[in-house]
């Protein structure tokens, strides 16, 4: 049955307070943010209603801070206990956090607030998309109101519908208080120091054994560009993605196991500059040790950039006549900058190199968006990450390091969605149309997947559980195909080719004759 919210004692501070309050304790937080050394597997003890002590991300913050902090940055570790699926227990929520202890009582209490909870199914959309219409509304008492309760009933390691709530409130409370751009900043350091080769290997490996989230895009790349190198003897691959090159391995043994005479390839991949440069050696030397092995002729090389993709200047890759190019384009898209016609830009640079085939994996999302809309905004942020959460619930064991962390870096993504400035912004998702009509408008064709790729991609999801299904192009516009999760589309893969230039439509024109 539906649970009707009661009115709670809470008392009501002046829109002036609650800035203040609510500001000094984020910039306290954030200014004193140390690296925790602790252990993910390390124990910790939760109870339905989220015991905000425990939230507390590094070192524990005076009694004060407790609700700022609980939701600015990540848990240090995860809990098998506090992992586990239980309700919030509608009877058990609690009014005495010690903060409010800290300010004089009042005499004002909230009214009743008219919310209507499903407990058993999406009570997380209906307390968000609310709070979205209290901050357009700048209606302070009800935004003070859904954020306590969220703040209540949120945690990153309870059901999906928890998760949210503690994610989400995060992101908004940055939103309200102006301090998005700090706090991503912030979430980004703390992610950067705590994380080293080895464990965002291990994070990576996991999630392609359990999900075919980041192998389908592999799978469907790798078939393609295969194709559209037979025949050639010097090959050279653009890698633009974020999967740490765990492509290429199977890649190399397509290569080694071709009929005729196997070719040279040259693999450049393009790393942001503030990425990890030991690790960046360590992929470098893993890498050619297994071409050795495979007996193919390779040379990697990494190159370093600042900003956005868009601002590369692609003339320094070193791309020769000789050599058959591809470029591969692996969650790369989202990360450029939606103003000033930046992607568009990117798309006349990638048809300045002329290259044989370009392959793009992104995810199926509308998510670039000026912010003149924040409740749209907050809607579709709330379908895409629902979808996207219970596909890791549906994947991963109940307990799994890797999936928080997965988790974290999305929590990480819905703050910079719904509190930066879009021209900040490195996770404006857009649908495969759109790119589509962009790759169109460049210049570029569409290339169809051959059945032999469509097979293999159909093969891959069957070593997976079930609820994952192959969808072709539904929406009329090239746009490749669809991996789906439960029905939705979630990620989509695309090849394309440049239209030949006027000298070479003449050139294939007289061969013809």
């Amino acid at each position: 049955m539906p649970f009707q919210i009661k009115p709670t004692k809470f008392p009501l501070f002046s829109p002036v307070l609650q800035v203040f309050l609510l500001m000094d304790t984020l910039f306290r937080l954030v200014s004193n943010l140390q690296p925790s050394d602790q252990s993910y597997n390390s124990s910790t003890s939760s109870k339905n209603s989220v015991d905000l002590q425990n939230h507390c991300f590094l070192n524990p913050p005076p009694p004060e801070q407790c609700f700022t902090s609980s939701f600015m940055v990540d848990q240090p570790h995860f809990s098998a206990s506090s992992s586990s699926n239980h309700r919030p227990d509608k009877d058990h929520v609690h009014q005495d956090h010690e903060y409010i202890s800290t300010i004089n009582s009042t005499d004002r209490w909230f009214a009743p607030l008219d919310v209507n909870l499903e407990f058993s199914n999406g009570w997380a959309s209906t307390l968000i998309v609310q709070t979205a219409i209290a901050i357009v509304d700048n209606n302070a008492s009800q935004i003070q109101q859904l954020m306590w309760m969220l703040n209540e009933l949120g945690s990153p390691y309870g059901d999906i519908d928890q998760k949210l709530a503690f994610y989400f409130l995060r992101a908004m409370f940055s939103h309200v208080t102006n301090s998005g751009e700090r706090c991503y900043q912030t979430l980004a350091m703390v992610s950067e120091k705590r994380s080293c080769f080895a464990s965002m290997r291990r994070m990576v490996l996991k999630f392609q054994e359990v999900s075919p989230w980041m192998t389908f895009g592999h799978v469907a790349s790798n078939g393609v560009i295969m194709e559209a190198f037979e025949g050639e003897k010097k090959l050279h691959i653009i890698d633009i993605s974020n999967s740490f090159c765990t492509q290429w391995p199977t890649f190399l043994e397509a290569l080694a196991s071709r009929s005729d005479e196997t070719p040279h390839l040259r693999l450049t991949t393009l790393v942001v500059a503030r990425s990890d440069k030991k690790m960046m050696r360590e992929i470098s030397r893993r890498m050619e040790k297994f071409a050795r092995l495979m007996g193919v002729p390779f040379k990697f090389k990494a190159i370093y950039y600042s900003g956005d993709i868009s601002q590369l200047n692609f003339t320094e890759l070193g791309v020769n006549d000789d050599e058959a190019l591809a470029i591969n384009c692996v969650g790369a898209f989202r990360s450029v900058t939606p103003v000033d016609n930046r992607r568009d830009f990117l798309i006349s640079l990638f048809g300045a190199l002329r290259p044989r085939i370009i392959t793009v994996v992104e995810e199926q999302a509308d998510l670039d968006s000026d912010g003149v809309d924040f409740v749209k905004d907050v809607q579709e942020c709330l379908r895409w990450f629902r979808v996207y959460f219970d596909s890791l619930d549906g994947s991963f064991p109940s307990t799994s390091d890797e999936k928080l962390m997965l988790e974290r870096a999305a929590g990480r993504a819905i703050v910079d969605l719904l509190a930066r400035a879009p021209a900040e912004c490195v996770e404006r998702r857009e649908t495969a149309a759109r790119w589509a009509r962009r790759l169109h408008e460049g210049g570029f064709k569409p290339v169809s997947f051959s059945e032999d790729v469509n097979d293999d991609v159909r093969a891959l999801l069957r070593k997976y559980k079930d609820g994952w299904t192959v969808l072709d192009d539904g929406e009329g516009a090239d746009a490749g195909i669809f991996l789906a999760w439960k029905g939705q589309a979630v990620v989509w893969a695309a090849a394309w080719t440049p239209e030949p230039l006027d000298g070479e439509k003449s050139r294939q024109s007289s061969c013809s004759h």
